[in-house]
């Protein structure tokens, strides 16, 4: 990773309401009324606070739940779990590294050939840049992501 990503009073000064009680009160979006649930564009998916690329429409998939989710963060490095012990239940939070933003949660009950991890994320804590749009915003490392991914789909 060639690029310093962190967070910023004035980054955060830039939030919506939802987006800024879900990235820094760790509030939750409501199911199916938000961006990215049913987004199904080529593109990456970065934290709306710090811009850190997080995750890939390559491992985005319709769990059912209402929310954007997905097998595999993009960089792992960029992606911290913490233990989440409010509501009454443990679960695992997710966080962005760089701009600590609450993204959501991670689940064991993803698809089992990609691993059978649902990272169900808060569209609020996303930003989202088309593949078409990859170079121009900084982001070109990572066309080859969807390169891949063509040429996996093309060879089953």
């Amino acid at each position: 990773m060639t690029k310093q990503y962190q967070k910023s009073p004035e980054s955060v000064a830039r939030l919506t309401p939802r987006q800024y009680d879900v990235t820094q009160e760790a509030a939750t979006e409501p199911a199916f009324d938000n961006e990215f649930w049913d987004h199904k564009e080529a593109g990456l998916y970065v934290d709306v606070v710090s811009g850190e690329p997080l995750f890939a429409s390559t491992k985005k998939y319709d769990s059912g739940c209402g929310w954007p989710s997905f097998t595999a963060p993009l960089e792992s490095a960029n992606v911290a779990e913490n233990e989440d012990s409010s509501h009454g239940m443990i679960r695992t939070e997710v966080r962005s590294t760089h701009g600590d933003s609450h993204l959501g949660h991670l689940f064991s009950d993803g698809p089992v050939d990609e691993g059978g991890l649902r990272y169900c994320i808060n569209s609020a804590a996303l930003r989202f840049v088309p593949y078409e749009d990859l170079e121009a915003e900084g982001y070109g490392e990572y066309v080859k992501v969807f390169d891949e991914a063509s040429k996996k789909g093309s060879a089953q």
